[in-house]
């Protein structure tokens, strides 16, 4: 299996310190957010990986090279400017993917997470990805999703026993050509448009392609100052 590190984000929330550090560089105890995913996929025999960039991403390939000192193999998907979550993906699907039935992982890189990527689940042949959810944090105590019967649900009126999305998910490639417009997934891979992943998830959702379960691991969405820094005393 091939895993794929989103790291093209601006960052503005986290501003002044990524005016001149793209944000999966900032450090954790002295060791950068990316490099943690980095160990933590070669640790779990993961060891081909792709990372986007836009911001100050020739930083990131400075500094994280071919992945050899990593004992991992790292390929770049460059992007002329940050292209949303699916559309990095999408443009990057030529790196992760050959077949339509091919399944890659996908991690957020500005989250700091000790979860085992040994203990991913199987993905169902029924289903075109798997989400991993946590327990809301409380920046985002209303969740993101519910899980009914192990698929992934949308919150209708009812916000009890919802969930956030941890930005660690399995995918196939064809979940990206199920849930774009007809005739419009080779015009986005052409024309590297932006595209956002969330409405794409929610349809999906309704359509009952993608599973979903909760991991507990230690998880932090470090979108601000505030939360690098708390970090850093732990």
């Amino acid at each position: 299996m091939k895993a794929m590190i989103l790291a093209a984000g601006r960052g503005e929330r986290m501003r002044p310190l990524t005016d001149n550090c793209p944000k999966p560089l900032l450090k954790v105890n002295g060791i950068p957010l990316i490099e943690y995913h980095i160990k933590n996929l070669v640790a779990a025999g993961i060891t081909n990986i792709v990372i986007n960039h836009a911001w100050l991403g020739q930083q990131l390939v400075d500094y994280l090279g071919c992945g050899k000192q990593f004992s991992a193999q790292i390929s770049y998907s460059e992007e002329p400017v940050a292209l949303e979550t699916a559309g990095g993906i999408i443009k990057a699907l030529p790196l992760l993917a050959e077949q339509d039935d091919e399944i890659f992982l996908v991690i957020n890189g500005d989250i700091y997470c000790d979860f085992d990527f040994n203990n991913l689940p199987p993905l169902s042949t029924k289903c075109s990805a798997h989400l991993m959810l946590i327990e809301n944090p409380e920046h985002n105590s209303t969740g993101d999703f519910q899980i009914q019967a192990g698929m992934l649900a949308n919150p209708k009126s009812n916000r009890q026993n919802t969930y956030t999305f941890s930005g660690i998910a399995l995918y196939r490639k064809k979940f990206f050509q199920q849930n774009t417009k007809k005739g419009e997934y080779q015009s986005l891979k052409q024309q590297q448009i932006v595209l956002p992943l969330a409405p794409m998830l929610r349809a999906a959702a309704e359509q009952k392609q993608v599973s979903a379960c909760v991991m507990y691991s230690a998880w932090t969405d470090v979108g601000t100052p505030e939360r690098l820094a708390k970090l850093n005393t732990i």
